[in-house]
């Protein structure tokens, strides 16, 4: 019979309190029940991707036109998840879980995806972490003798696991890896379900990355299953879906169906939005986004998108969550430090006037002013009573090109945000401050893809100079040179600068698009030692 296999190293012995033989037991029967359906359905994505490339246009699908119209509700919400008004985000490392928790948000998402570098050290520890934290055993001493432990009234935890598209292959069953998400999913899910329960809460989860419903019907599935096997009631289990891919967008009534009886909402995830948007035009001239800097959510696709978020949850009683505020706090300057929160207060004030019952932030220095602005804007636990009647999106809203140039400028940031973060990620850091903002997987797929896409239809940037390869190589030369002088050069290997940049490279030139950076970039990380 197959077993559980984990990849062994001087890091392993220490998490035998969460790879123990029930747990692995756990895994292997989510492995062997589970799998093949997330193959195929990967093969479907893949198939998709292709009928779009050759021409087919995104519509919302008449096969499920029943669903769409029928009138069904979610299950209700549990209590402490009905007010989800500022919701922070971050890595699960130890000082980050307790000072997210301990933020004043109203819950906290513990991120095993694209905030966290999938090292096994990483993900195993970040298990550990939030185990202690459930149970209030978590502390933190940092090597200035700075001793954090938890507040008395802390937010509400939810994890997100990895996306379908991702394998762990530290955790194999015979030679195969495990998926990614069984993996993150199972362990915190079997360590914690009972106890979460017993302490008033539950097993809350954020889906990423999904395409379709039948993706969302996986996931049901792996709940119900879960729910039986270790004999909680069903239904305990409350997943928020990430609506981060075009595809997604037009199946979010089906989606929330899928879900029905394990449902909390939807959230949109704007970054990994647009980077889905190139993705599924990558091979149309006709589609090309300007500099990531003028892609704001006040832009006719991405309003149109989470309009259409917020009524289809509000019709089925279920949150619409908005998207991430990626500023964080400006130490040392005063007028970026002021920048920052207006460009935060204008777009939360944009997000609870269309309906939105909550909104994302990544540094507790946000959670305050998003509250002060949720407060105002919405007194209430939620406003999912603004049915948004009024809003009416059609395909051609979700798929309008927004205009405006490509740049140097734009080109050149794409350039260093992808490099720099790659190296951070190589390095096995996942959230990295970049230029004041917060820079996760998400905006670094951007930057890779966009330049991908410029090079492969020969865009025109404003000042008439085509992007060619030829000039991102000659751009990137000038980046590494500023790297150097910011590192130092005896910096440069260790903070797997040249790694990176080898591997922007290889993303930016090969024909084919490489449907997620995190794929070969895992690979690398893997041979680079950093288990």
């Amino acid at each position: 019979m197959n077993d559980v296999s984990i990849l062994q190293g001087p890091s392993t012995t220490k998490y035998e309190d969460i790879l123990t033989p029930k747990a692995r037991e756990f895994l292997l029967l989510l492995h062997q029940y589970f799998n093949q359906r997330r193959r195929e359905l990967l093969v479907k994505r893949q198939e998709k991707q292709k009928r779009l490339s050759s021409g087919e246009e995104l519509t919302f699908l008449s096969l499920t036109k029943q669903v769409r119209e029928e009138d069904w509700q979610i299950d209700p919400v549990p209590k402490d998840l009905k007010d989800r008004r500022v919701e922070i985000t971050g890595p699960v490392d130890r000082k980050m879980i307790i000072n997210a928790l301990n933020s004043g948000a109203n819950t906290f998402m513990a991120d095993f995806e694209d905030a966290s570098s999938p090292t096994l050290e990483n993900m195993m520890q970040g298990q550990c972490n939030l185990k202690d934290a459930i149970r209030r055993e978590i502390d933190f001493l940092d090597n200035r003798g700075k001793q954090y432990r938890l507040n008395d009234k802390t937010a509400v935890l939810i994890v997100r696991p990895r996306g379908w598209h991702l394998e762990e292959h530290h955790i194999t069953v015979g030679n195969e890896p495990m998926s990614a998400s069984l993996v993150d999913f199972g362990l915190y899910f079997f360590h914690n379900a009972k106890e979460l329960i017993r302490r008033g809460s539950g097993p809350y989860f954020y889906l990423p990355k999904m395409e379709s419903y039948l993706e969302a019907r996986l996931w049901n599935d792996v709940f119900v299953f879960s729910q039986n096997e270790i004999g909680i009631p069903q239904g305990t289990i409350k997943s928020t879906v990430l609506i981060e891919t075009i595809t997604a967008a037009f199946e979010m009534d089906e989606i929330l169906y899928e879900l029905r009886h394990h449902s909390a909402g939807l959230n949109c995830g704007r970054w990994d939005y647009i980077f889905s948007f190139i993705k599924k035009n990558q091979n149309n001239p006709t589609m090309l986004l300007p500099d990531r800097s003028t892609v704001t959510m006040e832009t006719h696709f991405m309003r149109s998108y989470s309009l259409l978020a917020i009524q289809t949850c509000h019709r089925r009683n279920a949150h619409a969550i908005g998207g991430m505020a990626a500023q964080i706090p400006v130490k040392n300057n005063e007028e970026l430090n002021r920048q920052a929160f207006d460009k935060v207060k204008k777009d939360k004030e944009r997000e609870v006037n269309d309906g939105h019952d909550g909104t994302w932030v990544a540094h507790p220095g946000m959670v305050q002013l998003v509250k002060d602005v949720f407060d105002q804007g919405m007194p209430a636990a939620n406003q999912i009573n603004r049915k948004r009647e009024d809003i009416h999106i059609t395909p051609d809203d979700l798929l309008q090109l927004p205009t405006g140039p490509i740049t140097t400028k734009g080109l050149r940031t794409n350039i260093t945000v992808g490099i720099q973060y790659m190296a951070s990620w190589l390095s096995g850091r996942g959230a990295v401050p970049i230029n004041h903002l917060m820079e996760d997987a998400a905006t670094a797929e951007i930057s890779r893809a966009q330049v991908w896409q410029w090079i492969q239809n020969g865009a025109i940037m404003e000042n008439e100079q085509q992007i060619t390869l030829e000039v991102v190589k000659s751009m990137i030369d000038e980046v590494l040179v500023q790297f150097e002088e910011s590192l130092g050069k005896e910096n440069m290997q260790s903070e797997h600068v040249y790694d990176a940049t080898n591997l922007f490279l290889t993303l930016i030139k090969q024909k084919e698009f490489e449907e997620f950076l995190t794929l070969p970039a895992y690979q690398q990380l893997n041979k680079g030692g950093l288990v």
